[in-house]
Order: structure tokens, then sequence, then C-alpha cells
């Protein structure tokens, strides 16, 4: 191959492969965000390019080429992509195997690592064989002749894309300019960046190889073109890049608002602890299971703090709540669990750093203290342990799902922040409406009571509440072996409490205090009623934040100091069954959530007639044979939602309806923004035929010969340039070419005494000549055809040359006939 005749190719290809690596440098930027990873794309992309160049200088095989790259990933590997294990012969090593293996599950493990990256374990890999194997390749298929060289457009396409599917699941803040605002700017500049790119190096490389292809012709033939030929493909080029810019525009202007509210789907949400989560039971479902005799005294898990005194330990941090259960299965992106780098910003607050010994505790939920900054795994398990931690900087929660469980001798390093929390009677309430609607009996308690608003409100129900409660971890025991628990108590009286925290278990326990209250007789009788422990009364006071605007959330842990209520505690760091409690987190309106303990007391007991009282019960009642309707009676004990009979004629939901709507909206978007071009030359296209037709009977016919050429030309014809009607028409050879040239030329030199009725005829030749050139065409050639650009480029400016030979005479030419055949002019 002649590499001078190459070169132009060389350069073009150079520039597009240097503008996709530095796009995808700019859509990966916010997956890492390091220092590290600008210092490998420029090390990884000169790499690239330099092993292209070689191998295109000495024309190496594939394999030696394969080779090359492959021997640079794993030289480079360690410096660029695991750097901290330069060091030791032994850690250099380990960086190799971290390397090799990343190549493989590093690609899954991005996915589920908190973003940014930066530098943590082997998450560098990707990005290294990303600019290195990416750009070595882009640049040797750019260097091809079509149309191997379009597999660089897939390959830079791909690589812009890495940063955009490993990303974060929401997109850039918008930017704003007065009135205009631009949605995802980032993703929206960076993919229609790429794309614009992609398609005028596509649009280069076409017209490169038809100028070479003629620069050929002529060389080979002797023949002289005298045409210019790049005002007409300029011209071309630029009709296509308008149309393209045009569909850009209108992507980025209508996409999002249609889009509007919709989340952001990337690769990452997809993987994650999900099923893990789903399939869990409740902590506080199961809440009640610590308290009987065989769990009561087992150690779960031994806390020895290193830095500072934290006073709490989170095992699960619950938010969202159906009626029925607390669980932390909500929809809202801030609470879903990803892997943690090497460490996270977890905000301001008190330093404090704790090691972990996990005894008897299962499941999946992993002991944490405040905000989660880094965590460091010990014993066998290390590495599974590793693999299998997810955390949720919006809950503040963790979660091991590696082996399906926790384990006993699972051991772990945490360091945490323990952000300051104001006072609760300080915190001023978001004003947001509760996320489900409480009972009315617990309504009707909080107006009986209520004083003041936000905090202080909620801080006098709470103390209110708690004392009126009375603890009872049971619904029955065994009279001769009390419990351990209630023994533990100090000679409190036992009162069976159902377990459950649904709607239906919280309306039972504020009908008691209602009632109790209703038939108190005299000032200073006790109105101690509501029967239940944390389980019943965190999702109280969770409801009774939520009526107030405070969103809340439940938090099963344990306290490792003294409460001060008189209940177990971590003694030693040492954690038992008896030590686990509930307590509800509100936050108030500067985001900061503020821990309220709820635990009822347990030294005053109910009066003794209620203490006498069973649990309310729904009565059986015989009802006599009548078709009169009979309200339904009031729910028990039972942990199901009451449901309003009325709910359903509320209104009609149209969320379904709107989201069906919505997705056909953006599939019809998508779809016009691909055709859209397409159907806009065609409807060009018929416009420009009818205004024809329709002219005035001379300038019909004249129109009319325009129309014959333009189908030809679309069709693959060539252009008629400087020739005459009677030349071209010898040129396509068409059956009513000769008389389309001659009724053309004698129309006009008519003076206007064409009549209708001979444009009419004409035009019926002119419909029978393009219905011929479609008819012996493929349907690929038939679309090319109706989508084609060339016949508006020849009105713009003809572009077939005059063929010359070097005495300076007209030279006829082969053409080839779309009816098959061909024939010299």
């Amino acid at each position: 191959m002649n590499r001078t005749v190459a070169r132009p190719r060389i350069v073009a290809g150079s520039l597009y492969v240097a503008v996709l690596t530095v796009l995808a440098a700019v859509a990966a930027w916010p997956v890492y965000r390091s220092p590290a990873f600008l210092l490998l794309v420029g090390v990884a992309s000169a790499t690239g390019a330099a092993i292209a160049i070689g191998a295109w200088a000495a024309r190496w095989p594939g394999w030696l080429t394969t080779l090359a790259t492959g021997t640079a990933v794993l030289v480079l590997g360690v410096p660029l992509a695991v750097p901290s294990r330069l060091g030791s012969p032994a850690d250099w090593g380990l960086g190799l195997r971290d390397v090799l293996t990343g190549t493989v599950t590093a690609w899954k493990d991005l996915l589920t690592v908190e973003l940014p990256a930066g530098q943590y374990r082997n998450l560098l890999v990707p990005a290294l064989i990303v600019f290195l194997v990416g750009v070595c390749a882009a640049l040797l298929f750019a260097w091809r002749r079509a149309p191997a060289s379009a597999f660089a457009v897939v390959i830079g396409l791909a690589m812009v894309s890495f940063g955009l599917l490993f990303g974060r699941t929401v997109s850039s803040a918008p930017w704003e300019w007065g009135p205009i605002t631009l949605a995802a700017p980032r993703e929206t500049v960076v993919g229609a960046a790429g794309l614009i790119a992609s398609l005028l190096w596509l649009a280069w490389q076409h017209y490169d190889e038809r100028a070479r292809a003629l620069r050929r012709a002529a060389a080979g033939s002797g023949v002289r073109l005298t045409r210019s030929r790049s005002a007409s493909d300029t011209r071309r080029m630029g009709l296509g890049a308008v149309m393209i810019v045009g569909s850009v525009i209108v992507a980025a202007a209508v996409t999002p608002a249609l889009a509007a509210g919709a989340e952001r789907t990337v690769l990452r949400s997809g993987v994650g602890p999900d099923l893990a989560l789903s399939r869990a039971i409740s902590p506080l479902a199961e809440y009640r299971a610590f308290f009987a005799d065989s769990a009561y005294d087992e150690e779960l898990f031994t806390v020895a703090a290193l830095r500072g005194e934290p006073e709490r330990v989170r095992i699960a941090t619950l938010s969202h709540y159906d009626g029925v259960q607390y669980t932390s299965a909500g929809t809202e992106a801030s609470a879903a669990f990803v892997r943690v780098p090497d460490r996270v910003d977890a905000g301001a607050g008190e330093a404090v750093a704790a090691q972990v010994r996990i005894d008897g505790l299962e499941g999946i939920w992993l002991p944490t203290i405040g905000r989660t900054s880094a965590v460091a795994f010990d014993g066998p398990r290390a590495t599974a342990l590793g693999d299998g931690f997810y955390y949720s900087p919006g809950a503040s929660s963790a979660v091991q799902v590696a082996g399906g469980s926790l384990e006993p001798g699972d051991a772990y390093r945490i360091d945490s922040i323990v952000p300051a929390t104001p006072p609760l009677a300080h915190a001023v309430s978001p004003g947001l409406a509760p996320s489900v609607a409480a009972p009315e009996s617990l309504i009707r308690w909080m107006q009986q009571h209520v004083e003041g608003e936000g905090g202080a409100a909620l801080v006098a129900l709470v103390d209110l509440l708690r004392e009126r409660g009375y603890l009872s971890h049971s619904v029955a025991i065994d009279a001769a072996v009390p419990p351990a628990w209630l023994s533990e108590l100090g000679g409190a009286s036992f009162l069976p409490s159902a377990a459950g925290h649904s709607l239906s278990r919280i309306d039972a326990l504020f009908r008691a205090l209602l009632q109790r209250e209703g038939a108190a007789s005299r000032p200073g009788e006790s109105l101690v009623a509501a029967v239940g422990d944390d389980e019943q009364f965190a999702v109280a006071v969770a409801l009774m934040a939520g009526e107030l605007g405070f969103p809340a959330r439940i938090v099963v842990g344990t306290h490792l100091s003294d409460p001060g209520d008189g209940t177990p505690f971590c003694e030693g760091g040492v954690c038992r069954g008896s030590d686990l409690r509930a307590w509800v987190e509100v936050q108030a309106s500067d985001a900061t959530w503020i821990p309220v303990d709820v635990t009822p007391q347990h030294r005053v007991e109910p009066t003794a007639d209620l203490s006498r009282q069973r649990d309310p019960e729904n009565p059986t009642v015989v009802l006599p044979e009548t078709p009169e309707e009979v309200a339904p009676p009031d729910a028990g004990l039972t942990d199901t939602v009451v449901r309003d009979p009325d709910a359903d004629d509320a209104g009609v939901d149209l969320t379904l309806l709107w989201g069906v709507v919505r997705t056909a909206a953006i599939g019809l978007l998508l779809v016009l923004l691909v055709a859209g071009p397409f159907l806009l030359v065609a409807l060009a296209k018929v416009l420009r035929r009818r205004g024809r037709r329709r002219a005035p009977p001379g300038a019909a016919i004249v129109a009319g010969w325009d129309e014959f050429v333009d189908s030809a030309v679309d069709a693959g014809l060539p252009a008629p340039g400087r020739r005459t009607r009677a030349e071209t028409a010898e040129l396509y050879a068409t059956a009513g070419s000769p008389t389309l040239a001659e009724r053309a030329d004698r129309a006009v030199f008519s003076d206007g005494r064409t009549t209708p009725d001979e444009a009419a005829r004409f035009w019926d030749i002119v419909d029978a000549e393009r219905h011929a050139f479609a008819a012996e065409a493929t349907l690929w050639r038939r679309l090319r055809a109706v989508v084609s650009l060339r016949s508006f480029a020849r009105a713009v400016a003809p572009v077939e040359p005059v063929a010359r030979s070097r005495d300076g005479r007209r030279q006829g030419r082969r053409t080839r006939h779309p009816h098959g055949g061909t024939r010299t002019s």
C-alpha cells in the first residue's frame, strides 16, 4: 500500500480517535475522580497509540499485536491500576494477580462500589483496558479503508459508553442559561459530541474514498476532470450535518421533559444485594424472638472501642413502612446499598473506631456505628466478607451477603463519624406529608394532647406515650417460671402484649389509651394502658412524627452505655439478645437525623380493672338473616391493614396510564429521532414534486423535466452537468427520455402556447419513468433513492464533470443504467 496516499486517512483517523478518547475520559471522570485516573488515561492512551504505530509500520500480524497489548496491560497494570501494590516483590506478585483477576471481576465490582471509586483495590483495571486496548484497536481500524474502518466507530463509542454506563444512577445537575435549561448536560454533551464526531468522520471517509476512486480512474484512462468537487460535496455534507445537529438539539430539549421524574437506568441499577434484602426478615418483625429465654442471654457480638466513646450500635435501619411491616426495601435512591471503596466521606462529627467480633448474631445485617467511613475485615473469611459487604450511606446501614449470613468468628474494624445532633425540642419540621395514613385513634389521641409545634410538640407526645405505656415482651408466660426478661425488670408485673407492628396493632394500642383516659374518674388516677415494647412504640412514634411533618425511620440496634431507663445495655461491650433495642430517627429541616428513644416504662402498672381485661378482640356476632348491610367489626390484634371501603371511590389513579403514555412518547421520540431526517427528505421531495406539477403548463413541462432528471440522479445515474437535454436523454437511454427532452425543449420556445393537456401528458411520461426506475431496482436501492440528497445537491450546484481528452475535446463515458446494461455517450 502507498503510505503517502494513506497519510490523510491516518491523520483523520488519529484525530477522530483522539476526540473520542477525550470524550471517554470526560465521561469516566465521575466514576473515579482521582489523579490516578488522569495519569492512567494519559499513559495508557500513549502506550496504546505507540503499539498501534508499531503494528502499522511493521505490518505485525494480529497475534503479535494482541501479545504486545496484553504485555503492556500486565507491565502497566500494577503502577497504574493497582498502585497500592507498589512495594516489595511480594506485593508486585499480588498486584499482578489483582490485574489478572480484575480483567474479569473488576467490571462487576465497579458496579457495586460507592462512587467515586478512586484507587480502591483493582477497580482501575477496567479503565486501563478501555484506554490502552481501546485506543490501540480504534487506531488500527481507523487507519484502514472502508468497510473495516467502521469498527473504529464501534470501539470509540464503546469507550465513551464506559463512563456513561458505569456511572451513577443520577444525572449531572442541569445547566441554566436564563430561560433555557439543559438537563443532564454532561451526559448529553458527551453523547452528542461522540455521535456527531463519528458521523462526520464516516462522511469524510466516504468523500475520501470517492475522491481516490476518481483519481485512480483519471490516472488509468488519461481523462482530465474539469469540475471542482469540493463545493458540492461540502454542501451535501453540510446538509447532513445540519440534520444531525437538529436531531441532537431536539433530543436534548424534548427527551428530558418527557422523562422527567424517571430514574436514570445504568448498569449499576440492576446490581447489588437487592435479592438478599428482599428475602431477609425484617429485624423489627423478629424483635420479640431475642427476648425468649433461649436467646436472651446469648452473646450476639462484641464491640471494643478503639477511638472515642460510641453510644449506639446500629444493626439495621428501616425506612419503608407499608402498613404491615417496616423494612429497608424502599424505592428511594438514597437508601440504595453499594460497595464501599477505601474510604468514603462520612461528613462532619466525632471520629470513632471500634473492633467488632460476631458471636451468635445471624442474618445479613452488619452492626455499624454512626456513619461508616471505612471497614477492614479480619479472619479466615476476610476476602469473602470484603466482597459481600454493602453499605447504604443514606440509611447509615450495612449488610453482609457473603455465604448468605454472618458466622461466628467474623471480625472487622470499623471507622465511623458520629454526627452532632441538636436536641429534638429545637428541631424544625420540614412539613412533609406522611407516607402512610395513621390510624384514626392515633390522630385523635394526638389532637387531645399536642402542645406547641415542631420538635417540641413531638418531644412532649413521645414522653407522654412512654409514661402511659407499659413494657411487655410476651403475649403469655408460665407463671411458675417467669421469663428472664420479666425477672430482670425487678419485680414488674406481667401484662400480655401481642406481637406485630401493623396499623391494626397500633390502632389497638391507642384505643386502649383513649378508653382508659375516658374511663378515668379521679384526678391523678393512673392512665397507663398501652402495653407493648419497642416494636409497637417505635412504629407509633414514627407515625406521630409523620403527622407532624417529620420524615422518620426506625433503627434496630443496641446501647453501649446505660440509656437511663432501667433496661439492659451492652455491658463491657458484650451485646446480648436482652440488649436489643429499637428507636426512631426523625429528620429535621436541616436534613439532620435525630434519635428518639421509645421504650415504655415498667414501674407504674395499669390500674387493676384494666389489668384484668383481655386484649381487644373481635367478638363473634350471630347475625339475623336479613338483606340489610351490616358494618364490619373493628380490627383486632392481627397484622392486617385496615382498609377504607371508600378508598377505591376517591378517584381514578392515572399513575399507571401516565407511565404508559410517557414510555410510549419516549419510544415514539426515539423512532422520530432515528427516522425523522429520512422522513423530512421524503416529505421535501413530495412537496417539490407537487409544486412542480401545479405550475402553469409551460413551466410545468420544464419542471417535469427537472423531476425526471432528479429521479434519475437519486436512482444512481450521474447528474447531467453541462449536457443539453438531448445529450442527457441519450446518456440515460430510457424509453421515454427522448420524448421528454424534445417536448421540454419545445415548451421553452412555445411562447406560452402550451396547453394543460400537453403538460398532463408530459407528467404521465415522467411518472412512468419514475416507476420504471423503482421497478428495476432492488428494495434497498429504492429506499436509498427515496432518502437520497443527490438531487438537492444537484439543484445547488451541478456536480457531474464534463470529461475531456488531452486535446480538449469532449469525451463520452460509459454509464451503468439502473435497468441493466451500459451505454456510451
